[in-house]
């Protein structure tokens, strides 16, 4: 109902004025019915002297209230005997009206308490302001026979007159004044209201974020000094927000663009925030619903939030799962605020390449191991046969030497490949520099070279190429280091009285060698595979054969130097198609 301080003021105004006049008024109509009683009680005290009661009591020696009604029928003035007043004589001993000034007035007269005290004897002079009149009773006679009452009585009606006219004036003033309030009320309430209705709607604004608006009241008492403060507070707060935002955008920028997914969640398990990166590794299409510990657990990860908030833990707490395929490491921390845990910060790596190269490290390792302990069982056991054997057996003896020469050998190439390998990856293998290569002659050269080796097994080796030349810029002797590892690949795993087809083709900018086999093919699983380091599709082959496992991987290599590439497709059981590409 007083939502608005201007009609508090307004009503408050009212509230005084209807206060002050109020007790005014009744100060004023108490006052005035008091001093109209003291006023009738000092009249007749005055006009009923004893001289005067001692003549009265005389007159009525002889019986008759002729002479008393005589003597106060000459009193009329001083008992100020008018249309409210007027006065009686009654008989002492019953009360009776035996004689009255006014007889419409006297009509169903009360006995009232000054009558009775009069009837025994003694003056009724008691006022009674809570009665609708005033009356004095004296008696009159002797001590022992009181004969008559002289009986005067107000009605009161002139100071009930007085006291409405005076109750309409406070009537009057009040309304008036309860107007002049009520003016007064709005216009002070308005130079208050005003300017806290305009520091509002700044405030408003300020709420809203716009901090340009300034509140323009001038003023020196209070209000003014409040709107100086909010002016100066509106520009603190713009700064501070600005900095908060700068902040924030810093740290907003920092997280989406972190190659690590960062997930936060509160004390109640809610996901506050996911960056871009980790709704990646998540592969989530909805995150509304992210929970702390269900979410762990349907990935996995064997934590909860109470490991991590109820359980002091020295060390960072880790967690790896896999997720879509990739292996995620998940890394917890709890944040503080306010010196209180206010939540936790979960880091997420995707460790796939890191994983899946400390497992090609210990399977390289392992390889390795494997390849050079095999030549080296041989080359001991042959080497410990030699030793025993009778020095006259020469036959038998250059056969094991062949053999642990045939090992030595092996060893030999299985270090040089490494070593290359190792220089590659560290870019220090010796490149010449680029000269123009015609492909296609550097191609039927190596044919040429190979003939022999595929007519040994009985295979068909062809060229394909048209009659223009097709030169590229390149390393002559690592490109046809690349494509004899190729073609020899291709003999070697290719039956007998099979065929092997190479082609070159130009196609925009860069030149395709293609070497087509009928051989015994790649199966399909292990394609991905086939540029690993000692990765063999059948091991027991390959070594028949003389093959390190390091031919396809030192290929990759060089070509990756050269600028070109080579892919592999192949159908188990039909046979397999090697094209290498090498920029013109």
């Amino acid at each position: 109902m007083f939502k608005s301080i201007q009609t508090k003021i307004v009503t408050i105004f009212i509230l005084v004025i209807l206060s002050v006049v109020t007790v005014i008024g009744t100060f004023m109509t108490t006052n005035i019915v008091k001093l109209y009683n003291d006023e009738f009680s000092v009249m007749m005290e005055q006009v009923f002297t004893p001289a005067l009661v001692s003549e009265l009591e005389k007159s009525a020696e002889n019986g008759s209230y002729d002479g008393i009604w005589d003597i106060i029928s000459s009193y009329i003035g001083p008992l100020g005997i008018d249309t409210y007043r007027f006065y009686s004589i009654l008989d002492a001993k019953t009360g009776n009206i035996l004689c009255t000034s006014d007889e419409t007035k006297s009509v169903n007269m009360e006995k009232s308490d000054n009558i009775i005290l009069a009837m025994t004897g003694k003056t009724g002079n008691t006022v009674n302001t809570q009665k609708a009149y005033m009356d004095y009773a004296v008696p009159i006679g002797t001590d022992d026979d009181t004969r008559y009452i002289v009986y005067v009585k107000d009605t009161k009606d002139e100071i009930n007159s007085i006291t409405r006219n005076v109750l309409f004036i406070l009537i009057e003033a009040l309304l008036a004044s309860v107007l002049i309030s009520i003016l007064l009320g709005f216009f002070f309430g308005r130079t208050i209201t005003k300017p806290i209705r305009d520091l509002t709607k700044s405030t408003e604004h300020i709420a809203s974020g716009k901090f340009d608006i300034v509140s323009n009241i001038k003023s020196n008492d209070e209000i003014g000094i409040l709107s100086d403060t909010f002016n100066y507070m509106s520009s603190a707060l713009q700064h501070t927000v600005n900095e908060m935002n700068s902040e924030k955008n810093k740290v907003e920028t920092i997280l989406q663009n972190m190659t690590d997914g960062i997930l936060a969640f509160n004390l109640s398990g809610r996901l506050i925030h996911i960056n871009p990166e980790a709704k990646r590794l998540i592969g989530r299409n909805f995150y509304d619903d992210l929970q702390f510990d269900t979410f762990f657990k349907e990935v996995g990860a064997d934590i909860s939030m109470g490991n991590i908030i109820y359980i002091k833990q020295t060390n960072k707490i880790e967690r790896e799962t896999v997720i879509g395929g990739k292996v995620i490491r998940f890394t917890f921390a709890p944040f503080n605020l306010e010196n209180k845990i206010s939540g936790i910060i979960v880091m997420v790596h995707d460790i796939t390449n890191q994983q899946r190269l400390e497992n090609a490290r210990r399977e390289f390792v392992a390889n390795v191991s494997h390849e050079l302990r095999t030549p080296l069982t041989t080359v001991k056991s042959y080497a410990e046969t030699l030793m025993d054997m009778p020095p006259d057996d020469k036959d038998i003896q250059n056969r094991f030497l062949a053999t642990i020469a045939a090992e030595a050998d092996r060893m030999t190439r299985i270090v040089k490949d490494l070593l290359t390998l190792s220089r590659l990856d560290e870019g220090q293998y010796q490149m010449k520099p680029f000269e123009r290569v015609n492909l296609s002659e550097l191609v039927s050269d190596i044919v040429e070279k190979m003939f022999f080796a595929a007519k040994e097994k009985h295979q068909e080796l062809s060229l394909s190429a048209k009659k223009t030349p097709v030169y590229v810029m390149t390393d002559r002797d690592k490109l046809e280091q690349v494509i004899i590892n190729i073609v020899s690949n291709a003999i070697k795993y290719t039956h007998e009285n099979g065929k092997i087809e190479i082609s070159i083709e130009k196609v925009y900018k860069d030149a395709y060698i293609k070497v087509r086999d009928n051989g015994i093919g790649i199966p399909k699983e292990n394609l991905p595979r086939i540029f690993e380091r000692f990765y063999r599709v059948d091991n027991a082959r390959s070594r028949e054969t003389g093959g390190t496992g390091l031919g396809l991987a030192i290929a990759k290599q060089i070509m990756n130097q050269l600028g070109g590439n080579i892919v592999i497709n192949s159908t188990y059981g039909e046979g397999t198609d090697v094209i290498i590409s090498v920029p013109l």
